[in-house]
């Protein structure tokens, strides 16, 4: 079941920067295991709807990425937002952009891996069926 997501769940996050190797193989099963199960229990069906696959993907790249950060913070890569440009001047004209200066590298890596994980969850109640006792 977990073959037909490596591949797009690889692409996105190859997307976002992260390089995959053969050691984040086991890792990927896992998080991808972990996502069907969860979502096959909040629909309850043991089919995954062709409409939610791109939010299940979302989910397990976050799953990956909250493990991989927490578990392996060496492997994984420094977010830099302090590259951001926040000001350009050319000549006598300025041009400043609204940059939250208060949000951190790790603050904003946060909300991101908190919004992947989050990804689609208003869905699943489209598929929801009842459960009788």
């Amino acid at each position: 079941m977990t073959t037909g997501f490596k591949e797009p769940v690889t692409e996105r996050l190859e997307s976002f920067g992260i390089e995959i190797s053969e050691n984040d193989d086991a890792l990927i099963a896992l998080c991808i295991t972990k996502v069907i199960t969860y979502v096959e229990n909040e629909i309850n069906s043991s089919e995954i709807p062709q409409n939610l696959i791109p939010f299940l993907v979302d989910m397990v790249c976050g799953e990956f990425l909250q493990i991989k950060r927490t578990f392996s913070p060496e492997s994984f890569p420094k977010a830099n937002v302090n590259a951001a440009v926040k000001r350009i001047q050319v000549g006598d004209t300025s041009t400043e952009f609204a940059v939250d200066s208060s949000m951190t590298a790790e603050g904003w890596l946060d909300s991101f891996i908190s919004a992947l994980l989050s990804s689609g969850k208003e869905q699943l109640t489209c598929f929801r069926k009842l459960r009788w006792q």
